[in-house]
């Protein structure tokens, strides 16, 4: 049983080196203070609202980890309960990794990038693959994203923290991007008409 929902991730070996490093009394008062949370706040579901994208870090029987991108729709990780995330599970190169993986170790990772505000959130946990479920797949998938659902995978919250922002190099999605490339050629496309007239002009002249 941990002491600290963080310990999890602070391990006894952690804490040493926190020790020999000079950074374990900030992070005992931390802990003292509350430590991470442990359920979908209102916090996490407004930052999983706008990603269209997440890491999901898994590890096999032999403890060989493996990270894998996962796209889809904003919003596309969902709030199933107060300790659960889930999010559809698209037909891919099937390799079956992260699913052979799950199968005999639950223990799983999800690492959300905000990369446009230089924003991230670590969450540590179990997942399960669900098959042959509609009404969860239903739940979870989004009518107007092109990716065939296959199943649906469900993510079992214990603890989460907020990343810093620091060397979060600024990245920015097509749909935040487009409009603005669009304003940006239709003013090059009129200032370039308004040219064409005025050497037409004067050649006239």
């Amino acid at each position: 049983m941990r002491q600290y929902s963080s310990d999890i991730a602070f391990t006894p070996a952690v804490k040493d080196i926190q020790t020999d490093k000079g950074s374990r009394p900030s992070y005992a008062r931390m802990e003292l203070g509350g430590s991470w949370e442990t359920t979908v706040t209102p916090e996490l579901e407004a930052f999983m609202s706008d990603l269209d994208m997440f890491y999901l870090g898994t590890t096999n029987a032999e403890g060989q980890p493996y990270i894998q991108y996962r796209g889809g729709s904003p919003g596309f990780l969902r709030k199933v309960d107060e300790k659960t995330l889930g999010f559809a599970d698209f037909g891919g190169n099937r390799q079956y990794i992260t699913l052979g993986n799950l199968s005999e170790n639950p223990k799983a990772f999800i690492f959300l990038m905000d990369y446009a505000r230089s924003r991230r959130i670590k969450l540590w946990g179990t997942a399960r693959v669900v098959e042959n479920d509609p009404a969860l797949v239903d739940r979870l998938r989004d009518a107007s994203y092109p990716g065939k659902v296959e199943r649906s995978i469900l993510f079992e919250i214990e603890a989460w923290d907020v990343n810093c922002p620091q060397h979060i190099h600024k990245r920015f999605p097509q749909k935040q991007v487009a409009p603005i490339i669009e304003q940006l050629q239709a003013k090059i496309a009129e200032l370039e008409t308004k040219l064409m007239a005025l050497d037409s002009d004067r050649k006239v002249s």
